[in-house]
């Protein structure tokens, strides 16, 4: 006979049959926070995560912080350091082509649960890769892999096919009042 525990114990597993496409997008600041927030309560869970930040590169305390995490979350950063003004340099567009392949592998290999691609609607909206390269991206991920896209200016057609969409909308900001970014804060 099933105990009343095992029987939660495998409903909870079938709740993730299906992994669901997100996009955390628009101008207020947490759409980064949300999905590392998603991976931490993931990672408690059990599960696997892979993140690939597009764009950054660099010591922000969520790498720190994810270092301790090693066992269940993987963040790569696919950036030169800077944030990019204008055109992009080649060297940008390399580092994010390969971010793209290498978040594509994971999320096609079943080997984890939940792929964050943060900053992957900038770069795309910068032109580092286009956004068919992230539908395909969907199209070839293994059934019960998770996605979340995040950045401003997602792309309508990412948007479409998503399955939840939170668009962050600043209506108060202290930055706008001279307050820069503040370590354990926003970096």
């Amino acid at each position: 006979m099933v105990s009343e525990a095992q029987e939660m114990i495998d409903l909870h597993r079938n709740e993730f049959d299906r992994g669901y496409v997100q996009v955390y997008t628009g101008d207020g600041k947490g759409k980064s926070t949300a999905a590392f927030g998603l991976a931490l309560r993931a990672a408690g869970a059990g599960l696997r995560v892979f993140i690939a930040q597009f764009i950054k590169s660099g010591r922000y305390s969520e790498i720190d912080a994810l270092e301790k995490l090693a066992d269940r979350i993987t963040c790569r950063q696919y950036g030169r350091g800077c944030w990019l003004k204008g055109e992009p340099a080649e060297e940008d567009r390399r580092l994010a082509r390969a971010g793209l392949a290498e978040a594509a592998d994971h999320a096609a290999s079943g080997e984890y649960q939940l792929v964050v691609l943060d900053e992957a609607n900038v770069a795309q909206w910068f032109g580092l890769f286009d956004v068919e390269d992230l539908l395909a991206l969907i199209d070839r991920r293994h059934p019960r892999t998770e996605l979340v896209f995040t950045g401003r200016k997602a792309h309508q057609r990412l948007i479409d096919r998503a399955d939840l969409v939170t668009e962050m909308t600043e209506v108060k900001h202290y930055y706008r009042h001279g307050v820069l970014a503040r370590r354990g804060i926003e970096s």
